[in-house]
C-alpha cells in the first residue's frame, strides 16, 4: 500500500515527461555495452594470447575501474566458439567472474555453467571436479581467465593450482592489489602465477585520446561536443582521475542527460553536473 503523502506528492508532481522514440532509441544504445578496441586493450591481448599458446598462467591486476573486466572479457569474445553438430563445441577461452568466498563446488559449477554443462549442486566436490576436467578436456579449453580471484577461499586456490598442472591450459587470475596479497601468502601458488599484467590509469595524450574515441564511437551524439576542448577535459580529468571505468560511466550518464534536456551534445554545464555526483 502507496505511503498517502508519496501519492499526494505524485499527483502534484504528474506523470513524468515522455521521450520521443528517437531519444529512447538512443538512451537504449547508450546503455548497451561495447568493445572498443583501444591501445591499451590491444597490448594486454598481445599479452593474454602469448601466455595461452605457451600454456603459461600468470595474474592480470589493477586498480578497480582501470578497465581489466572489460579486456579479459573482449579476449574471450574474440575467440569466439566453434560448434560441429554430434560433438561437443570447441571453447578456446573461459571467462569466469566468481561470488564472494568462493569454494571449489562454486568454481567448479562457474566454469561448467559458462560451458553451459548442468550443475547439481548436491553432487560432491570430487564428482563435480571430474566433471569439470572431464568437460574442459572435451571442450579443448586452453585458457581459463577468473575474475575477482581474491575472492577465491584459501583452499580453492590449490584446485586452481591443480587445473594447470594437471591439464596444462593457461589459467589467469583477475584482480586488483588485493589478489597479489593473497596468493603471495601461498608460495606454491604465487610460484605458478608470478607473471603479472598490470592495468594503469590513463594519462595525459592517453586520457585525451580515449576521450576522444569515446565521444566518436560510443556517444555518437548528432553534434560533437568537443571534450577534448580545455575546460571539458580538466573537468573530466578531475572527476575521474584517469579510470577508464570512470569515465565511461560519466560520459554515458552526461549524454543521456543531454538528450532528455533536449540538446544535440554535452555541454558544459551539464558535464560539471554528471561529475560533480561522483566527487
Amino acid at each position: 500500500m502507496s505511503d498517502p503523502t508519496a501519492t499526494t506528492v505524485a499527483q502534484q508532481l504528474g506523470n513524468l515527461p515522455v521521450m520521443t522514440a528517437e531519444v529512447q532509441e538512443a538512451i537504449e544504445r547508450l546503455n548497451r555495452k561495447g568493445f572498443i578496441p583501444l591501445h591499451q586493450v590491444q597490448i594486454a591481448h598481445d599479452w593474454l594470447e602469448g601466455k595461452r599458446q605457451s600454456r603459461q598462467s600468470g595474474r592480470v591486476v589493477g586498480e578497480s575501474r582501470t578497465g581489466k573486466t572489460m579486456a579479459c572479457d573482449a579476449y574471450r569474445l574474440r575467440n569466439k566458439p566453434q560448434q560441429i553438430a554430434g560433438k561437443p563445441p570447441t571453447v578456446p577461452v573461459i571467462y569466469i567472474q566468481i561470488p564472494q568466498e568462493c569454494g571449489a563446488k562454486e568454481l567448479f559449477g562457474a566454469i561448467l555453467s559458462h560451458l553451459k554443462y548442468q550443475v547439481t549442486r548436491e553432487r560432491r566436490i570430487a564428482e563435480m571436479r571430474a566433471q569439470t576436467i572431464h568437460v574442459i578436456k572435451g571442450c579443448r579449453v586452453e585458457m581459463l581467465i577468473i575474475d575477482e580471484a581474491d575472492r577465491l577461499k584459501p583452499k580453492t586456490f590449490a584446485e586452481v593450482r591443480d587445473i594447470f598442472d594437471n591439464l596444462q591450459i593457461s589459467v589467469i587470475l583477475v584482480g586488483t592489489d588485493r589478489l597479489d596479497a593473497v596468493i603471495k601468502r601461498d608460495e606454491q601458488v604465487y610460484n605458478r602465477f608470478r607473471a603479472c599484467y598490470r592495468f594503469g590509469k590513463l594519462s595525459g595524450e592517453d586520457f585525451e585520446r580515449t576521450v576522444k574515441i569515446w565521444e566518436q564511437q560510443v556517444l555518437r551524439l548528432p553534434t560533437p561536443s568537443n571534450l577534448t576542448e580545455k575546460t571539458m577535459m580538466k573537468t573530466l580529468g578531475e572527476a575521474t582521475g584517469g579510470y577508464i571505468g570512470l569515465m565511461d560511466m560519466i560520459l554515458r550518464e552526461a549524454a543521456i542527460r543531454s538528450l532528455k534536456k533536449g540538446l544535440a551534445k554535452i555541454d558544459l554545464k551539464t558535464l560539471k553536473e554528471v561529475t560533480e555526483e561522483y566527487k
